[in-house]
């Protein structure tokens, strides 16, 4: 190889290299700090996962994530009884279990995808809403089988919807108040206090996010 070979090679070589450690620093480390750095100061909350934390400071989940509110398993049963004390959200049963890393216990996120005729769709529904029904009568409110929604009986594409409608928090109120020993006026007022109505008046469906609301009932109740 001559030495006109050997340093084009070499000026070559450098070049990549040089252009390798440009774009490593602008890609790979300025690119993402600052990225970052408006994501933390534009949108600090979004940015860290929009937390939603109790009257002590103490974060207890995310606004975007569903939790369910269950009493302990008990031997022999097949899925929890939900823990009625509070806001219960909307189902999210038959969406299966972790089984690839059985040192977690997990609920894998999906949809049921049954069709509006399926017997084993409408078998769930017609077992949800008589849950329902039975769930939120109390000795002196009885719960009309016509006024249950559908986000009652069904669960979401994701089955991790945070989020529940007026009319089903609506329902439960007076069960919560029996439970938790409060005024019902004072837990319907809750309800009031977090829906949330359509984005810029015309955009989506009225909403209560049910992990911030039974957030407030239990500062409520500790209160």
């Amino acid at each position: 190889m001559t030495n006109n070979s050997v340093s084009s090679t070499a000026r070559v070589l450098g070049a990549g290299l040089r252009a390798l450690l440009v774009l490593t620093l602008v890609c790979g480390v300025l690119y993402p700090l600052a990225v970052t750095g408006v994501a933390q100061a534009l949108f600090h909350d979004k940015a860290n996962g929009s937390e939603i934390k109790d009257s002590g400071g103490r974060v207890v989940g995310s606004s975007l994530i569903g939790q369910r509110y269950d009493l302990p398993s008990k031997d022999g049963e097949e899925s929890p009884a939900p823990d009625l004390k509070w806001f219960q959200p909307r189902p999210s049963n038959g969406l299966g279990s972790n089984s690839v890393n059985t040192q977690y216990s997990l609920i894998l996120s999906g949809a049921t995808n049954r069709s509006g005729d399926n017997k084993e769709l409408v078998q769930w529904v017609t077992a949800a809403k008589a849950a329902v029904v039975k769930d939120n009568s109390t000795p002196t409110y009885k719960v009309n089988p016509a006024d249950v929604p559908a986000d009652a009986v069904t669960s979401s594409g994701s089955g991790l919807d945070p989020d529940i409608s007026p009319a089903y928090a609506e329902l439960q109120v007076h069960r919560v108040a029996e439970k938790n020993n409060l005024d019902v006026g004072k837990v319907e007022d809750l309800v009031a206090d977090h829906t949330t109505g359509r984005l810029l008046g015309f955009m989506g469906e009225p909403r209560v996010n049910v992990l911030e609301l039974n957030t407030a009932l239990r500062d409520l109740t500790r209160g």
